[in-house]
């Protein structure tokens, strides 16, 4: 290792930010975290380092994620090597107060144990720039609606990968309605067995087919709110 931190020392910002893209890309947790020491070292803002580096980087490995480039175990390792630089900025940014796009709690629904998507769909939001409070699997309405009054988030994410728990998605988006909140909530659902028309049939924002699209529609979502919010 001592090769390579004489290495970084030596390397310019641009160059050190490039190197984490790659290294994120290759799944490569260490290395990663060095960087980001090094990149403090210097004196560079948490959230510049979050932006240029860690979310610049899961930004690639998002769009060969969509493009069938990446698979899933790949895109996990990446997602780990994010979470050992999320580790070190995590404290720095709540310190600093750092703007985050928005706030998502993500959750398999009831009768659901099947969590390898939404782990993704929580690391890549992450990645992307938002703070996601992950439920894990087995999720009652109960618990969705006291981590909803809890965090207050800009969205809900659900999953289901079986198509008897499907229908538990309908339940909590009633359930929703029926406490005044549906209307405070970009709900997006996803999962193997769903599709565009379920979601619409249940009241669902959105169906994401896999992690990136997720990504880039909730991103989107929050982009009209903001412009909403202006007006």
């Amino acid at each position: 290792m001592s090769d390579e931190e004489i290495d970084l020392q030596t390397m310019s910002d641009d160059e050190i930010y490039e190197l984490m893209k790659e290294d994120l890309y290759d799944g490569y947790a260490e290395e990663i975290a060095e960087e980001v020491q090094v990149m403090l070292a210097r004196g560079h803002e948490p959230y510049a380092i979050l932006t240029n580096g860690l979310v610049a980087g899961m930004d690639i490995v998002g769009a060969d994620f969509r493009d069938g480039i990446l698979f899933v175990p790949e895109v996990l390792m990446a997602a780990k090597a994010m979470k050992a630089g999320m580790a070190i900025l995590r404290p720095l940014l709540a310190e600093t107060g750092a703007e985050r796009i928005g706030t998502m709690v993500v959750g398999t629904v009831k009768g659901d144990i099947h969590d390898i998507g939404k782990n993704l769909v929580g690391m890549m939001m992450e990645g992307a720039g938002f703070e996601v409070i992950d439920l894990g699997v087995n999720n009652s309405v109960e618990k969705f609606l006291a981590a909803i009054e809890k965090h207050k988030p800009d969205i809900l994410g659900m999953s289901a990968l079986l198509t008897t728990t499907m229908p538990y998605m309908r339940v909590v988006i009633e359930a929703l309605k029926e406490a005044g909140i549906r209307q405070d909530i970009i709900v997006l659902v996803g999962g193997a067995p769903l599709n565009q028309a379920f979601a619409e049939e249940i009241g669902a924002d959105a169906y994401c087919r896999d992690a990136a699209v997720g990504v880039e529609t909730a991103k989107k979502f929050m982009y009209i709110r903001r412009q909403k919010a202006k007006a």
